[in-house]
């Protein structure tokens, strides 16, 4: 189906998109710690504590990777905004250390979206998961008034082998695969800095999560950067490993114009919600790698915690090394 003629801009159809849409984390901890917790010996990851995914063991050998995840749009392009999604989604998946086999559609759509605008979402988003690994079996769709998409991923991984925000130990650095910065380049960047974003925001997580793996026990712990920021996600690291994560300022990954629009004042409206969920666990003097690492992230890089005789093979393959987790009381440091 070709492009429709009069180019539809997504971000026009919705109040707020990408992961800056999520909940607040403080919000969701909430919530999700009044559920009520079952017992399966089975269930390797699930509520108690929550993770990237949930993981439950088929046997000794293989375990389910299972989780969802959906937004509005941040971008306007039908097809960048299927792919993100799609890669967004299929990343948790590969932060628990597994590999995608299969995805299922969850879209909610304005009945008046022109249906080559939906058909272009959801080819980008196949040709994603198929890019991942895996591949698109269904899904369900509701009408709504805003524009929302993403998937239902299923992945598998060695039960023995599952990569957890827990594990991080005093001494071992901290490594990014992607540069920091989506949510404040698609609010305030140039045109040409936005496609920066979204060309990051597209790239799967993929070849990170086989890096990775690849290092075996020399890789302690690991999450993916999404909507609470590198300051949120690296407390939840740091918190349930029980040491601190100590973030080098000048050794940050940025996305091109990233710095400058967060001089200028620009934030995303998941700022704040980021800043309440580690108050009193963060600690910075430098207002601009505040910002930075409070700005919610959408398809953002996988944060590990590696032992320091690897650093220098993830450096040459992409990653940076943005700091180290210490023995102090858990929490986070901007340096």
């Amino acid at each position: 189906m070709g492009a429709p003629t009069d180019p539809v801009r997504l971000t026009e159809w919705t109040s707020c998109g990408g992961c800056a849409a999520k909940w607040g984390a403080s919000l969701l901890g909430e919530m999700v710690g009044a559920l009520p917790v079952g017992f399966d010996s089975s269930l390797l990851v699930g509520l108690a504590p929550f993770d990237d995914a949930a993981v439950y063991r088929l046997s000794d050998e293989l375990a389910l990777v299972s989780t969802v995840d959906f937004f509005p749009p941040l971008v306007d392009d039908p097809d960048d905004f299927g792919a993100i999604a799609a890669a967004n989604a299929c990343s948790d998946v590969f932060a628990m250390g597994g590999r995608v086999v299969l995805a299922v559609n969850v879209a909610a759509f304005p009945e008046e979206l022109p249906r080559e605008v939906i058909a272009a979402i959801l080819a980008a988003a196949s040709r994603t998961v198929a890019e991942a690994g895996g591949t698109v079996a269904g899904g369900h769709t509701i009408r709504n008034p805003e524009p929302i998409f993403g998937l239902a991923v299923q992945g598998v991984v060695d039960p023995r082998r599952v990569l957890r925000k827990s594990g991080a130990r005093a001494g071992d650095a901290a490594v990014l695969s992607k540069p920091l910065g989506t949510g404040v380049v698609t609010a305030g960047g140039t045109a040409t800095q936005v496609r920066g974003a979204i060309a990051g925001m597209r790239t799967l997580n993929r070849s990170a999560a086989e890096q990775l793996i690849a290092l075996g026990d020399a890789v302690r712990a690991a999450t993916d950067v999404t909507g609470y920021g590198l300051a949120g996600h690296g407390w939840e690291m740091a918190d349930r490993s029980g040491v601190h994560l100590v973030v080098d300022a000048s050794s940050l990954p940025l996305y091109t114009g990233a710095r400058e629009a967060v001089g200028r004042g620009v934030r995303t409206g998941g700022d704040p919600r980021n800043r309440a969920y580690v108050e009193g666990r963060f600690w910075s003097v430098d207002e601009v790698a505040t910002a930075l690492c409070m700005d919610p992230q959408t398809s953002g890089g996988l944060l590990a915690a590696v032992d320091e005789s690897v650093v220098s093979r993830l450096v040459d393959a992409g990653w940076a090394r943005v700091g180290e987790f210490t023995g102090e009381t858990p929490g986070v440091t901007i340096s």
